[in-house]
């Protein structure tokens, strides 16, 4: 196999990188882009394996993202989709390393945060671009010997030919010049000491053993660049003053190690900040929806009265049907974070099935206050949740699971405090009808369409999906009609009759806005 060498990295004039590519990461960032958007690194960020990176002086985030290189073996123009591919000659393992303390200063370039000597590591094996579907690989990153991102290319935002032919239409794109392509769900923070080894694979390919094999060595009987490795040491050079000084605060971290709860943060809730927010579909949609005001609101109202409410803004398919609850006497209202379960096909599930699979992966990522919606199609004959991977959820501070499907160890789930909602219990496992498919995309579940980020609010009558765009009136015009509510009740307790109590007629209105006005003046 071909290797990195200097070589190879003197070669590359230009190194450009993509900011969001993989559904994981959308979610985790809270923005899913409808273009690729793009920045620079300088050729002399680049570094082979097994290279050590400094942590600069004064800095706390050193941020790690294990990502797919491609490296451009014919020079490209203004060239098509279709003929886009044929213009790479190598594929390769790459981390984009850079430290979030100096993100402020750098206004979106990143060059400071992400441009410094030895943050672009790559290698170590060269795949031939020919060889491999480009839809079909996989990257895998290490961090101390534990895997923490496990991610395939089959569901990118932007596939690859894509990214090429789009970059092209502005500049040439010359031999030796490298593209990373963007980073999954996981990526977190290397400390001084650590390591870190990212490795990409064909799909399928046996790939470097995950306990003991090290950089460089080929995967028997595959295709596989072997694991690129990153040593982290501190750095002991202290800034000038003449330039901007490393600085932080917890939304960095948040965004550094993936969630409040990696980075060791209060709930967002707890810390008095925004929640965390999932999928969103428009760049111009607010960056964080479900603010603690408003979730406050909306656990104030009953799923009947929202109901009610959606109705008249024409919204009747929006109620997940058909599950009971583990803890029906809770209200709960969280982000969507979805998961999607395709019916079970042998020679499939030794793809997707095993290993860090996309049911690990959502577990493994959803945060604080979300809730996992899991698409199983209705099919109850299996489980799709037990008791190790509902306590994971809970352990992440998942407010809810949501499942179409049947839910193994019962009495373990049942006994939890965060709530399941599920069809039906079952103690067959998952691979007896499904494989985990793919996460954070649009899916049905419980005879509704649910998207990350949509909001969710679930009570002993049922479980509502609020589009975010309309949540804030939603919630006030509930409020609104509960008062009105509370009104008719205590008239109705007193012995009048509904007849132009419920709804109100003019006469009660009248009565109803001074009944009102006397209790805010008490």
């Amino acid at each position: 196999m071909e290797q990195v060498t200097d070589r190879t990295l003197a070669a590359a004039r230009k190194v450009i990188a993509v900011h969001i590519n993989y559904p994981s990461r959308a979610a985790q960032r809270g923005r899913t882009p409808e273009q690729p958007s793009y920045f620079l690194k300088p050729s002399s960020s680049l570094a082979l394996s097994g290279s050590t990176v400094e942590r600069p002086a004064g800095c706390e985030l050193l941020g790690y993202e294990g990502e797919i290189a491609l490296i451009i073996g014919k020079a490209a123009r203004r060239v098509g989709i279709e003929d886009a591919w044929s213009h790479v000659e190598w594929v390769t393992a790459s981390n984009d390393l850079g430290v979030y303390d100096l993100r402020y200063a750098d206004k979106g370039s990143n060059l400071r945060s992400k441009g410094g000597d030895g943050f672009t590591p790559v290698g170590p094996g060269l795949v031939a671009a020919d060889a491999v579907d480009p839809d079909g690989l996989r990257i895998r990153t290490w961090h101390n010997g534990e895997l923490v991102q496990d991610d395939t290319t089959g569901d990118l935002l932007f596939p690859f030919a894509r990214l090429v032919a789009d970059l092209s239409q502005l500049l040439t794109l010359e031999e030796g010049d490298i593209i990373l392509t963007g980073t999954p769900a996981g990526a977190s923070v290397a400390r001084p000491g650590d390591v870190v080894e990212v490795e990409v694979s064909a799909v399928g390919a046996a790939a470097v053993g995950t306990e003991g094999t090290t950089a460089g060595g080929a995967a028997p009987g595959g295709l596989t660049t072997g694991r690129l490795v990153t040593l982290v040491a501190e750095g002991t050079t202290p800034f000038g003053d003449f330039g901007a000084q490393p600085r932080t605060d917890d939304l960095q971290r948040e965004e550094a190690y993936g969630s409040r709860t990696a980075a060791g943060l209060p709930a967002a809730e707890a810390a008095g900040a925004p929640a965390a927010v999932g999928h969103v579909q428009s760049p111009e949609a607010p960056a964080h929806v479900l603010t603690p005001e408003l979730k406050a609101k909306l656990e104030s109202v009953c799923t009947a009265t929202l109901s009610s409410q959606l109705r008249k803004r024409g919204l009747n398919n929006v109620s997940i049907d058909g599950l009971s609850s583990t803890r029906p006497e809770k209200r709960i209202v969280g982000l969507a974070r979805t998961l999607r379960y395709v019916p079970n096909r042998e020679d499939l599930f030794k793809t997707h099935g095993g290993g860090f699979n996309a049911q690990k992966k959502a577990i493994d990522s959803v945060n604080a206050g979300e809730i996992l919606v899991m698409e199983a199609r209705g099919e109850k004959g299996t489980g799709t949740i037990g008791d190790i991977l509902a306590l994971r959820a809970q352990v992440r501070g998942a407010a809810a699971i949501i499942t179409d499907g049947g839910v193994r160890d019962f009495s373990a789930v049942a006994a939890m405090d965060m709530p399941t909602y599920y069809a039906n219990p079952h103690p067959a496992v998952l691979g007896r009808r499904h494989i985990p498919w793919d996460t954070d995309i649009t899916i049905a579940c419980g005879g509704t369409t649910v998207q990350p980020g949509d909001i969710i609010v679930a009570d002993a009558d049922g479980i509502l999906v609020i589009p975010p765009a309309l949540a804030a009136e939603l919630a006030d015009d509930s409020i609104a009609q509960e008062r009105e509510e509370a009104f008719i009740t205590e008239m109705v307790r007193q012995g009048h009759s509904v007849d132009g109590l419920y709804p109100l007629n003019a006469e009660w209105r009248a009565r109803y806005e001074n009944w009102e006005a006397g209790k805010a003046n008490e």
